[in-house]
């Protein structure tokens, strides 16, 4: 039986992304978001690889929204076997303009979120000795970074949830790993450079070249070569506990052949 897929963040940019990346690996995906309109979009563009597929609209903050969005996936599509975090927000203020909705915002979104979708799916993968946790985490979760203490501190919070969390599960048949990328070309990053244009009157075109240099290979990366990463963990037995980077400054990998559902 094809393995279940559920992906937060998934109308758009790496969800999206990745959602096509786990149809063509033969996965029965569901796109989740609180955009409906985004997330029916991509079940349809999965759709047509050949799976089933289910879109979602969930608020991963609230946890009754998460308990009804996993029932609803497992009612569809069958119990979750890989769970892949990527809804999160990157707002930018110096730390004396953070304000505390600021931060808890960041915490909510990019920590609790995270943790409440884990804890709706784990025990079944537990139960059936298989699973897959990928954390779609940053290079900020392992770096600092100038502006955005609030999103640095939130996405360490995460590479430290899914450290503890792969020690508890390991010998379970379930690996927990995250993805740290650099800056992706994404809306989040447009919004960057937009800002950053903003503030200091350089152009949006030249804010994006900036951001671009600050990754280590000096280009932004494609999305689709975060969901590459996200596909190759569904076989990767022996990976736990590992903060995977991206970070540029290889080739842009050819994605993943599809797989035969």
């Amino acid at each position: 039986m094809a393995r279940v897929a559920l992906v937060t963040g998934g109308g758009r940019g790496i969800g999206r992304e990745c959602v096509l990346a786990l149809a063509r690996k033969a996965c029965a995906v569901a796109a989740a978001a609180r955009t409906r309109s985004e997330v029916d979009r991509v079940a349809k563009e999965a759709s047509a690889l050949g799976v089933r597929t289910l879109a979602v609209e969930v608020d991963v903050t609230d946890a009754a929204q998460v308990e009804r969005a996993v029932r609803e996936v497992m009612d569809a599509l069958g119990p979750v076997d890989v769970l892949v975090n990527n809804a999160g927000i990157a707002d930018s203020a110096p730390f004396t303009r953070t304000d505390r909705e600021l931060w808890e915002r960041h915490l909510r979104v990019n920590v609790t979120g995270p943790y409440l979708l884990t804890q709706a799916v784990l025990p079944g993968m537990l139960a059936r000795r298989w699973g897959r946790v990928i954390n779609i985490a940053s290079l900020a979760g392992l770096y600092g970074a100038a502006y955005v203490t609030a999103y640095v501190a939130s996405k360490h919070a995460l590479v430290g949830f899914t450290r503890a969390l792969a020690l508890e599960v390991s010998g379970k048949g379930i690996t927990v790993n995250a993805i740290c990328p650099g800056y992706v070309a994404t809306d989040l990053t447009w919004k960057s450079a937009r800002n950053i244009a903003a503030r200091t009157g350089t152009s949006f075109d030249e804010a994006v070249a900036a951001l671009a240099r600050i990754n280590p290979g000096g280009r932004l990366i494609d999305p689709g070569e975060v969901a590459i990463v996200v596909a190759r963990l569904l076989e990767d037995e022996a990976t736990n506990g590992q903060t995977l980077v991206i970070d540029g400054s290889g080739p842009i990998p050819e994605p993943e052949e599809a797989t035969e559902p």
